[in-house]
């Protein structure tokens, strides 16, 4: 693990939220990040399907970590989510981001959640300005 990636690391470890919705990091690298949640009781809505809200968390989460990872702070712009597949409890969904377009301002990452039998959960975009301040 390389510096940056300790730093991610470790300022991700501060999200207070991810960490209660029970995100845990499995990689990140510049431009790239993968993050899992296990599906719980907590996650549901009032059908006892998974919440948007708890799919958009795992892929906010590896959204954050992918653009962060290059060592600048990167706040979210923008970020759209498409559902395409309903999930229950003890569902395990996998979030990762891949980095689409990376300017001196400005990345674009396009973010799959997928269930733990590989189905297609949800596919996101998201745009990050890049400020000029070092994680």
């Amino acid at each position: 693990m390389d510096g940056v990636e300790r730093a991610v690391r470790r300022i991700s470890s501060n999200d207070r939220f991810a960490r209660m919705a029970g995100v845990e990091i499995i990689e990140v690298r510049p431009g790239y990040a993968k993050v899992t949640m296990k599906v719980e009781d907590k996650h549901l809505n009032s059908v006892d399907i998974t919440h948007g809200g708890a799919i958009f968390t795992a892929a906010d989460t590896a959204f954050a970590l992918a653009s962060n990872a290059h060592g600048t702070v990167a706040l979210a712009l923008n970020m759209s989510i498409n559902f395409l597949k309903a999930t229950g409890a003890g569902s395990t969904l996998t979030a990762a981001a891949v980095e689409d377009n990376l300017t001196n301002r400005t990345g674009l990452y396009r973010i799959t959640v997928n269930d733990e039998t590989g189905d297609l959960v949800s596919v996101a975009e998201g745009l990050v300005y890049r400020k000029k301040d070092k994680i």
